[in-house]
């Protein structure tokens, strides 16, 4: 289960006199809704209740994460850790704040921790994947791209970057067919469209 699948309401509820539970909820909403900010200040509310919310703090991360701001969530996600260190959700989201920051070496063991708690989660095996491509380990980062997407088959973002690493091996035409079918999910997504433009020049 990830972080946010426990909300799945449209739309936020807007009940005052919140529980720290309630207010994590209601920022959970907010954040499905693409609402970041407000739902900052509802983590937050929630975290003055109770300083020791572990789920809380890992939904704080994840939406300074969405932000962009991952210092930040980096912090938060500790935090999380430091509470309940099994949480996967937490280690995975760590390690792709750290892969955003550069800081790859730093970014596979909590992948790693992650995949250790929750062989399943999606996320780790596309992050390991996305780490690994980027320290030049191309079919270690397709093996990782393939777990993910035994896991999740509609993954867009594991399809193309499944695509980009076998790119890289040479292997041009498995290249144009994860290209295809991310475009297959997602017609307008331009990464794979540049993707496969790239292997057709490569290929011809």
């Amino acid at each position: 289960m990830g972080l946010f699948d426990r909300f799945k309401s449209g739309t936020a509820p807007t009940q005052q006199g919140l529980t720290a539970e309630g207010w994590n909820s209601k920022g959970g909403a907010l954040y499905r809704l693409n609402r970041y900010q407000e739902a900052l200040q509802c983590f937050d509310k929630a975290l003055e209740i109770d300083p020791r919310y572990a789920y809380a703090w890992g939904l704080k991360g994840t939406a300074l994460y969405a932000l962009d701001r991952d210092q930040e969530a980096l912090q938060c996600l500790d935090k999380a850790l430091k509470i309940d260190p099994k949480n996967a959700d937490a280690w995975a989201l760590k390690g792709a704040a750290l892969y955003a920051l550069g800081r790859l070496q730093e970014a596979l063991p909590c992948l790693d921790k992650a995949l250790e708690i929750d062989p399943r989660n999606f996320l780790a095996w596309y992050n390991k994947g996305l780490s690994l491509d980027k320290l030049g380990h191309y079919a270690e980062a397709v093996r990782c791209f393939d777990k993910a997407l035994e896991i999740d088959p509609r993954f867009v973002r594991a399809w193309n970057n499944k695509g980009v690493s076998l790119y890289h091996l040479g292997r041009y035409a498995e290249a144009i067919g994860c290209f295809d079918k991310a475009l297959e999910i997602d017609p307008q997504y331009a990464l794979a469209q540049k993707g496969k433009r790239m292997a057709l020049a490569e290929r011809s």
